[in-house]
């Protein structure tokens, strides 16, 4: 049983990873790609290790105990550190000067290429 929810944790971690990638690839500025980058990669993190903890606790030992515990808090350490980086980065990028993509200006930079 524990095998069949580590594997659907497993497959749900890839799926939101997967959406992760393909949001960054598809989004058309700087700051819509961080949002997948931020939420579904922390989420396919949770995930995945989540059933990673859950498969070394399936023999329950004070070892395995221990590993468990230990990926719990790299998972609550991703949930600090990722929010704040990518805050970070989207601050870099407005002191840099880049300017949000809207529908006008994609329209304007079509026009000028004639």
């Amino acid at each position: 049983m524990i095998d069949i929810i580590t594997s659907i944790l497993l497959f749900l971690g890839l799926f939101f990873f997967l959406g992760g990638s393909i949001g960054i690839i598809r989004f058309p500025d700087f700051y819509s790609r961080l949002h997948p980058a931020g939420k579904l990669d922390s989420m396919g993190v949770l995930l995945s290790l989540c059933a990673l903890a859950l498969y070394t606790v399936k023999s329950l030992t004070m070892g395995n105990f221990l590993t468990a515990a230990k990926i719990i808090f790299i998972v609550s350490f991703v949930f600090i550190t990722s929010p704040t980086a990518t805050h970070a980065i989207i601050d870099a990028g407005m002191r840099a000067g880049l300017k949000h993509w809207n529908k006008n200006n994609n329209q304007d930079k079509k026009e000028e290429k004639p």
